[in-house]
């Protein structure tokens, strides 16, 4: 079985005001690097679109028809003070999380390996009814429950190592004994969650801040000691990667210094909890990571390390 790749054109058509860091360019340099000769065995599929009903797996389906008529006609309006919207944007929102759940519909078939899903916008700061931080769907999130819902999963994981705590990821699993959800993250930054002590109504929230300078051995002892053990003892049946590169040391909204190596390794060790646990199901959907070059390289490098699971 090979490796899915989910992207579509329809993703560059969500604009943000000039000089904006989430931006169309960022899946053009995704995609040249995944034009190498190396990534020649991938499965490449375009995302369908969600059904509204699917998005209503995660937010109230009032939230979901009150963002499709906030898309403007020409233009762009905001949402808050840096999540905006362009009349392209309501498609590709659809598109994000409908990829999302292709991969996941193709992954628990049995169909393909595993799968990354590089969308945008990105999803992991949208809370049940609140779009914040570049982010109009949870699409991590409506992935985990789709599997839940279509394909019987009992337990699944998101673990998120975006720059910024995924705020929303952990306000729509808070209550959810059924789903972990575990992060690294920068601390003090946006959005300003992801506290350890935030462990959720039944222990399945699991955060582990980094501080402002950390690089790859804190971020790696922080997955071995804090993510990892839990995620092997919470046994999952599939697990959702909130793939973020936005933790690299280029990375212009954040003061971590990832390199490659570090998401290739952090890919290697989720995929070896899935192997175990979750007959190596795998599902990762792009967040973050707004340094062109570095976004570029890690989310190769992590694409690659997926292959060769």
């Amino acid at each position: 079985m090979a490796t899915l790749l989910i992207t579509h054109s329809a993703c560059l058509n969500h604009l943000t005001p000039a000089g904006h860091p989430e931006r169309p360019d960022r899946l053009r340099a995704i995609d040249r690097a995944l034009e190498h000769e190396r990534f020649q065995d991938l499965v490449r599929v375009e995302a369908p679109a969600a059904a509204l009903e699917t998005i209503a797996l995660c937010h109230p389906m009032s939230y979901v028809t009150a963002v499709r008529d906030a898309t403007p006609k020409e233009g762009i309006v905001g949402l808050d003070a840096d999540t905006s919207m362009s009349p392209g944007s309501f498609e590709a929102a659809l598109r994000a999380a409908g990829g999302a759940v292709h991969a996941v519909d193709e992954v628990m078939a049995g169909r393909a390996k595993n799968a990354f899903v590089a969308i945008r916008p990105p999803g992991h700061h949208t809370e049940t009814a609140r779009p914040m931080g570049f982010c109009l769907f949870n699409n991590a999130a409506i992935a985990t429950r789709h599997a839940q819902k279509k394909h019987g999963i009992e337990r699944a994981a998101v673990v998120d190592f975006d720059v910024h705590h995924g705020n929303g990821s952990q306000d729509i699993f808070w209550a959810d004994k059924t789903v972990m959800y575990g992060s690294t993250h920068q601390m003090p930054l946006y959005p300003g969650t992801g506290a350890k002590d935030e462990r959720g109504e039944h222990g399945t929230v699991v955060n582990a801040p980094l501080r402002p300078g950390d690089g790859g051995d804190k971020f790696r002892a922080a997955f071995e000691n804090v993510i990892l053990p839990r995620l092997k003892d919470f046994r999952p049946d599939l697990i959702v990667i909130s793939a973020g590169f936005d933790a690299h040391m280029r990375d212009p909204l954040a003061n971590l210094n990832l390199l490659e190596a570090d998401f290739d390794w952090a890919t290697r060790k989720l995929m070896e909890i899935a192997d175990t646990s979750a007959s190596g199901r795998v599902v990762s959907v792009l967040e973050g990571g707004y340094d062109l070059q570095g976004l570029a390289n890690s989310a190769a490098a992590h694409v690659a390390a997926l292959m060769q699971g």
